[in-house]
């Protein structure tokens, strides 16, 4: 029986989307750095795991080779992996620039590249992360747009390679959203503010609203949607805020 793979699954996007993939009787193999985090997740959901550093990635290949050849294989990847930098260009260090590249951009081309080799004889699904910063331009955000938008070319290339194959690639650009990642942001008043302005709706998102997508994407009766960026971002991707 097919399962999902879902990379950065103590996360609170990728623990929520385990739990409702679990919720469905689907079967997820959880993936990530934190053992212990890994180890309680598995446990409440009865799953398997796997710690990995999705930076190196050999042992990740592996790991994922090694869980297919044991059970069945996979139906899909999701990678959930992400970080949060708020500096200008300038402010950015040589180190910080490279970390945010190796988070989001290394991870993401190390999971459509496992993708590929796993799922390309059957096809199957792969969902990245991506950033609304990455499409319209937000003060600050010059480090993780340049690698948020290096996952939205690199997803869209992809899904023209293995689209014979039936491996579909896709992306979700989320704005602000209500995580463990973005406390710091949402649990302060005047940034929380400042950041609910600049969504058209008013609102931040919610945890759910990009695990519901993701799993919207992996399901088999949406196999004609590949190559794609879809924005859960409250309309700060697209549309002016309300003033």
């Amino acid at each position: 029986m097919d399962r999902i793979a879902i990379l950065g699954a103590t996360g609170t996007i990728g623990r929520t989307l385990a739990r409702r993939l679990v919720g469905q009787q689907r079967r997820v193999l959880l993936v990530g750095r934190n053992a212990e985090k890994l180890e309680t997740l598995a446990r409440e959901l009865n799953q398997p795991f796997a710690v990995v550093d999705l930076t190196r990635s050999a042992p990740f290949e592996a790991a994922l080779r090694e869980a297919a050849d044991a059970d069945g294989g996979f139906q899909g990847l999701v990678n959930c992996i992400g970080s949060v930098l708020l500096k200008p260009a300038h402010g950015v260090s040589d180190e910080e620039f490279r970390e945010v590249l190796e988070t989001n951009l290394f991870t993401a081309f190390a999971t459509v590249r496992a993708g590929a080799k796993l799922l390309r004889e059957r096809g199957g699904a792969i969902v990245l992360f991506a950033s609304a910063a990455a499409e319209i331009g937000i003060q600050n955000h010059e480090a993780i747009a340049a690698a948020k938008a290096g996952v939205i070319g690199l997803a869209r290339s992809a899904a023209a390679t293995y689209a014979l194959h039936n491996l579909r690639v896709n992306v979700i650009s989320p704005g602000l959203i209500r995580t463990d990642m973005t406390c710091r942001i949402w649990e302060n008043p005047s940034t929380a503010a400042a950041s609910t302005a600049l969504h058209a709706l008013g609102r931040l998102g919610e945890p759910e609203h990009a695990a519901s997508l993701a799993e919207w994407l992996l399901a088999a009766e949406n196999d004609w949607i590949t190559g794609q960026v879809i924005g859960v971002d409250g309309g700060l991707g697209r549309i002016l805020p309300r003033r």
